[in-house]
């Protein structure tokens, strides 16, 4: 499995419209081979920005990569800079990790 995560620092008073950005957003995450979750993390408040991080889970590092170079991810990310300067503090921070140990429920 591999996970692939991004950090967005936003605007204490832009939060509201980042999560609604979000929820009302067509990912197309659900039509790509090898997708198998993801998750909107919303994280601490820092005082000058509210912490959150995208989650999407794969079965590899592969399907993801084929996410990263796919109309879907296009079609998805087409207004990504809708946000713009006032919902954000720089940009987003990528983190991508190898699964070497999984525990289930």
């Amino acid at each position: 499995m591999y996970i692939a995560m991004n950090r967005f620092r936003v605007v204490p008073e832009s939060t509201e419209a980042f999560e609604e950005l979000w929820r009302t957003r067509k990912s197309h995450l659900d039509q790509m081979p090898g997708f198998i979750e993801f998750h909107m993390l919303k994280g601490e408040d820092k005082n000058d920005h509210v912490l959150y991080a995208s989650h999407t889970v794969w079965e590899s590092r592969e399907t993801f990569e084929a996410w990263t170079r796919s109309e879907a991810f296009r079609a998805s990310h087409a207004n990504a800079g809708r946000g713009g300067p006032r919902l954000y503090l720089g940009h987003p921070e990528f983190e991508g990790f190898e699964v070497i140990q999984r525990i289930p429920a």
